[in-house]
């Protein structure tokens, strides 16, 4: 079994965001198929992502669905910074604040985790 942490720091603003956060969720999805153990974060501008993926109206919002319950969390700092915190606790996701508000990397790193960014 593989320890995996993905990590979307991808914005919400093109094409390109969106195909980083999908091949995100098709990341954790795999590997949680696989048996591995895995962790789902969003920090940045990927904090953003959860209130766009939340939307039923969203194209990508199935496989966001498929995948929430892998959601470790978002930044806290970024979703204050980003203006999102309210649509984050609306899905019920964590606030991660584990070093000086920021979810720890040193810290998956350190527990044998293999850290994706995206």
């Amino acid at each position: 079994m593989l320890k995996i942490a993905v990590v979307v720091l991808a914005d919400t603003e093109t094409h390109g965001d969106l195909g980083r956060v999908v091949n995100a969720l098709f990341t954790v999805q795999e590997a949680s198929e696989a048996g591995d153990e895995v962790r789902l974060i969003f920090d940045g501008a990927g904090a953003k992502w959860i209130g766009e993926l939340a939307n039923p109206a969203h194209r990508s919002h199935a496989l966001y669905e498929r995948n929430k319950p892998l959601i470790t969390g978002v930044c806290r700092y970024c979703a204050v910074a980003f203006g999102v915190t309210e649509s984050v606790m609306a899905e019920g996701v964590a606030l991660l604040d584990d070093y000086q508000e920021h979810p720890s990397l040193r810290a998956l790193v350190r527990d044998g985790f293999a850290v994706l960014v995206f």
